[in-house]
């Protein structure tokens, strides 16, 4: 077998977005894959075929990531393959057409706006969402600078969005006419389909963007579209379709858990408005949060139908598709232990994209795997080991130790703490490809999922004004409870890493205990006071997760600022950042860093160019793998020698 290391991951194939023909007989997904030499990760349709089980690529270029199915059973997709064209209209997006029975792809049309999905109505109509820009602001703008004066005013990913929207139209291809749905300064967050009819959620702004949107519905046919919910009366997640007259939103109320409690299940009447619940549910619902940087890609979490909804949740450390039907009750469609990242169901079939156990993402139809693009036999994969303890807090705690590759009992070894982000994620049993790299690398992992975490209900995920108090607490007992029973690891030789809440907990940990011999902060928060101004969320996401806003309790904010606590830290650190990270800002980082270098204790600090906030899942494949080297080094340095470190502190 191959070891498994930092570069493996340019070999593995993505595999994402299942969807089935409008006839049911065939279902196209997309392929992804990293190309160093091009430094991008290209993409590619494939087809497969129900009845005989065949697999077939349908194009070859590496720039199809995206579809939607056409009335006739064709596929389009997004493309730049008119260079010229693109640099004259870069404000255009060109779709190609085709056919699954294979051929050539030819542009079917080209959209006067920057598309960023495509939703088929019927035969001629096709719902867009585009970015575009306020008209006002488009007067006398000039490249050389950036006039703000909105918040936000930057978005992780975006880049500058000030002026900038999310904008839902509805495209007609026999006549080429693209109308607006949505008004020019809303924001347009999700939607569903029903016949003419399109259910959406959008925040109309023009200078801050608040947190709860507002629910709308146009009639395509008539032209008509009303307000049903206004923005900022209560907080909504899904929502969809399950007939004509009425519709399923997830939504939440006031409750002494404020944002941190979960949303529960509503019927909205689409005449008034009205809403009555459905049934509690104490579980995320629409998406999926079971960590890995071994996926790539999207794909459907939530689809309705007559009378029942489909929705992708997290339960415990798993992603699962269930339904929720109309008469209130909930059923597991795929419950199996590890991540459900998308699907689509029809005619009674159900098709998952999923990673399970030891594997990729790979397709599974009605339960059964019908696509293998990994060969995860040819790789030495190091086992987990799962162990549950009951927490100081009275919670039950579940994580995981890896043993490194060709472990001798006995024998000594280093080890490394890995915390995830959030908090309201999760780890869980899915391939992750940097811990078995580490795994490969010599090292004993462990991760487990503390307070904050996603799936375990709201009580136990509500951290709301406790950060790095009982999070903290877990971590360090999960610690001492995996050494007691791993005495094969050096206890000398740990060290901790994580990335953005786990970032934020790593600094955290190195000012309030020396146990560990080193440490890797990435895109890390640093001091909420400056994080609540400068992150593209913080001014919302900062009293949600700190319970105040530094002009009500700077204080409070200042108490769980990791960089309060910087003069008791003796760990030697690496802050890992991105200058285009608007999610955890390089000042967060840089912070930390200054602090420890005028204390005097070893560190050093990675800064990657033209990355965000998504570096380690999905940054360019050079860039993810100078970000891990930098990593693995730093570790090795201070943990694979016995007096590594000692001598220099």
């Amino acid at each position: 077998m191959n070891a498994i290391k930092i570069e493996t991951f340019t070999r593995f194939q993505f595999v994402s977005n299942p969807s089935f023909a409008p006839d049911g007989q065939s279902l196209a997904f997309v392929v992804q894959r990293g190309d160093l030499e091009d430094n991008d990760y290209k993409g590619d349709l494939y087809l497969y075929r129900c009845d005989d089980g065949r697999v077939r690529r349908l194009t070859t270029a590496g720039d199809a990531k995206s579809y939607v199915w056409t009335h006739r059973g064709t596929l389009l997709f997004p493309a730049s393959r008119d260079k010229n064209k693109e640099d004259k209209e870069k404000d255009s997006t060109s779709y190609y057409e085709i056919s699954p029975d294979g051929g050539e792809a030819a542009r079917a049309f080209t959209l006067p706006v920057k598309a960023t999905g495509m939703y088929r109505v019927d035969e001629d109509r096709y719902l867009v969402m585009a970015v575009t820009e306020l008209a006002k602001r488009k007067e006398g703008k000039d490249e050389a600078y950036e006039v703000v004066d909105e918040i936000p005013f930057w978005f992780n990913g975006k880049g500058f969005t000030n002026g900038l929207r999310n904008r839902l139209y509805c495209y007609r291809v026999s006549t080429g006419e693209l109308t607006p749905i949505s008004e020019e300064s809303a924001d347009v967050d999700t939607y569903s389909v029903r016949g003419s009819k399109v259910l959406y959620k959008a925040y109309p702004w023009t200078d801050i963007h608040d947190q709860y949107d507002g629910i709308y519905l146009c009639d395509l046919d008539t032209g008509e579209n009303r307000c049903l919910l206004e923005k900022d009366t209560r907080r909504t997640g899904m929502i969809g379709f399950w007939a004509d007259d009425e519709a399923v939103v997830a939504s939440g109320v006031d409750n002494p858990h404020g944002n941190g409690k979960y949303m529960d299940f509503y019927t909205m009447n689409l005449e008034t408005g009205r809403m009555n619940l459905l049934a509690e549910y104490d579980y995320s619902s629409g998406s999926g949060s079971v960590g890995s940087d071994a996926r790539l890609g999207g794909g459907r979490t939530v689809k309705a139908g007559d009378g029942i909804c489909y929705f992708v949740t997290t339960r415990g450390d798993s992603a699962h598709l269930y339904a929720i039907k109309r008469d209130g009750t909930l059923e597991g469609i795929v419950t199996d232990r590890g991540s459900c990242d998308s699907f689509d169901v029809k005619d009674g079939h159900v098709v998952v994209c999923g990673l399970y156990g030891d594997r990729l993402a790979e397709l599974y139809l009605d339960g059964t795997q019908i696509t293998e693009f990994n060969d995860m036999s040819q790789w030495q994969v190091c086992p987990r080991k799962e162990y549950t303890m009951k927490a100081g807090d009275g919670y039950d705690l579940t994580g995981w130790v890896m043993e490194p590759a060709g472990y001798e009992p006995g024998k000594k070894y280093p080890a490394i703490l890995h915390i995830h982000g959030g908090p309201r994620t999760v780890f869980g049993t899915v391939f992750h490809h940097e811990m078995q790299m580490w795994a490969n690398a010599g090292y004993f992992v462990f991760f487990t999922n503390p307070r904050g975490s996603d799936g375990f209900g709201t009580e136990f995920g509500d951290i709301n004004g406790k950060y790095g108090t009982v999070d903290y607490d877990n971590l360090m007992e999960f610690t001492d409870y995996v050494l007691d029973r791993e005495p094969d690891i050096d206890r000398e030789r740990v060290g901790v890493t994580g990335g953005s809440y786990g970032g934020f907990m790593t600094n955290w940990i190195i000012g309030h205990t020396d146990r560990f011999r080193a440490a890797a902060s990435q895109r890390s928060i640093a001091n909420w006071i400056s994080f609540e101004y400068m992150s593209d969320i913080g001014h919302t996401f900062t009293k949600d997760n700190q319970a105040a806003f530094a002009c009500e309790d700077v204080e409070k904010l200042w108490f769980h600022s990791p960089i309060k606590y910087i003069e008791g830290c003796r760990t030697p650190t690496l802050f890992v950042h991105s200058d285009q990270d608007y999610r955890c800002n390089i000042a967060e980082g840089m912070e930390m860093f200054a602090a420890l270098k005028v204390l005097g204790v070893d560190t050093r600090m990675l800064v990657v160019k033209g990355e965000t906030h998504e570096l380690s899942r999905s940054g360019r494949p050079r860039n993810r793998i100078v970000r891990m080297r930098e990593i693995l080094n730093w570790m090795d340095r201070y943990l694979k020698t016995e007096d590594a470190g000692k001598e220099e502190q």
